[in-house]
This record gives structure tokens, sequence and C-alpha cells, in this order.
């Protein structure tokens, strides 16, 4: 299982967790993030949720993948780095049996390019990199259509694929590519659409640097997700309590200005 790093934020000492909140055998936790922007974020979740009694070890990934099969296996408790439609894919593709319980965070998608600064300037013919996972696939088509680029068969939704654009008056081309490498596919392509925990690890902020932003209305939020089994426990409450407090929301404003929105 790839992980890069393991923090363990040790606010609330074992003792004293174990005569808080009625937790049982679950005062600790342990919840996994991808590195950068989501990991950030549950560091501050995890500071709130240890005075509430909650000690959360948050561990971090370099992928999309392996945090839901690690809370599957029961390596994690939880996690906190999907959008619904990702999960929704995760689950229909592999049977997971994970849920859920509270929003988090709005990360959205942006379109960068190193040739051309606008996107009226992408030429016809332009080769764009999207990711290839599912669910983002379809995100990336969806915010190609909303801004008038092209256009998808009715119904397709978030299981569109390119096999779905029925207008493409530019002819754009596409390129699927893993989430973390579509960043490192810029000088390779005219335009990338990148998801923000990456992109921000590479020194882009999406509303400055972008030549196409996601509006922050989208159906994109992030989510904590659990085993079906615990959806009801008092950790996961007091989990997403913590995440969903003043003091997360304040951060999350302060430390991604128009690149992060609370989504609660």
């Amino acid at each position: 299982m790839p992980v890069l790093s393991r923090r363990a934020l040790l606010g609330a000492l074992a003792a004293a967790a174990a005569s808080g909140p009625a937790f049982g055998q679950q005062a600790t936790i342990k919840v996994g993030a991808t590195a950068g922007p989501h990991a950030e974020v549950l560091d501050v979740a995890a500071k709130v949720a240890a005075r509430n009694g909650l000690t959360v070890q948050v561990i971090e990934f370099n992928d999309y993948i392996q945090p839901n099969a690690a809370l599957a296996a029961g390596d994690l408790q939880a996690n906190s780095y999907q959008h619904l439609p990702f999960l929704q894919a995760q689950i229909d593709a592999r049977g997971y049996d994970i849920v859920p319980v509270g929003r988090t965070v709005l990360f959205p998608i942006a379109v960068y390019s190193k040739k051309h600064k606008r996107l009226e300037d992408l030429p016809k013919g332009a080769l764009i990199s999207i990711g290839s996972d599912p669910a983002n696939l379809a995100r990336t088509l969806i915010l190609f259509q909303e801004a008038g680029l092209l256009k998808l068969r009715d119904g397709s939704g978030f299981k569109a694929t390119p096999l779905d654009i029925v207008a493409n008056p530019k002819g754009l081309r596409f390129k699927e590519l893993e989430a973390a490498q579509l960043v490192h596919a810029l000088d390779d392509v005219d335009a990338s659409a990148v998801n923000t925990n990456y992109a921000l690890l590479a020194g882009l902020n999406p509303q400055k640097d972008s030549i196409l932003l996601e509006k922050p209305q989208s159906d994109y939020v992030c989510a904590i997700v659990v085993r079906r089994q615990d959806k009801d426990a008092p950790w996961a409450k007091t989990l997403v309590a913590s995440y969903q407090s003043d003091e997360v929301k304040a951060f999350i404003e302060k430390r991604y200005p128009g690149a992060g929105f609370a989504g609660w």
C-alpha cells in the first residue's frame, strides 16, 4: 500500500480519551487522506477532534485508489478525500461496503495550460489530458460542456466518457492519464485538467493560473467515508462534527483562497 508518511496527532492522551466520550475501543482512529490539501485540512480537524476526546491518526496516500482499499480492508476507520461520484464508481467497480457520513470540502477541478493564456486560444484539434478514473473523467467533460466547448449525450451525467460527446466544434482530443500524472503532462499537451490537490502541490493556484475553473456550486463536494457498520458509531459523529467546525472552515478559507470551499 503506497503511503507517503504517517503522522500521529496526539492532542488527547489515550487515558484521557478512554475516560472521555463513550467511544468504546475506538478512542483512537486512523483516517486516510491524499497528500496535500486533503491531509492538511484533516490535520486541523484532528486537532479539533482531540479536544473532543478523539485521537485521529492521519495516514497519507499518494493516489486515489488505496484509501478506499485500506478502508474496506479495515486498515483505516475512515477516509477523507473523495467526492460522491468517485465513491460510487469505486463501490460499483469493487463492491466496497462503505458509505459517506458527512460533507467536507470542495477543491474545484481546473484546466491549466503552458501554451495558451485563455480558453478561447485553444486551437482546433487541441490535445487535452484528463483524469482516467470514471468519475473525474465525466467531471472534466461536464466542465468542458458547461464552457460551451462540447456537448454530451443526454443522460450521460456522472458516467460520461468521450464516447458520449455528440458535438465537438473544435475537435478537441482527450488523453486519459492517472490523476497524479496530469500536472506533469502540461509540457506535452495543449492543456490539462488537474484536481486541485495535485495542482497546489505543483505550485499552481486554480483561481490565478487556470484557463477554466469549476464553479463552487459543483456536485463534487468531498465526504468523510466509513464502513457501513460504523456509520452510526459515536467516533464517526465526533469526526464529522470536528471537521464541520468553524475552525476548519476558517482554515480552508485562509489557506486556499479561491481554491477550496467548505462544503457543509
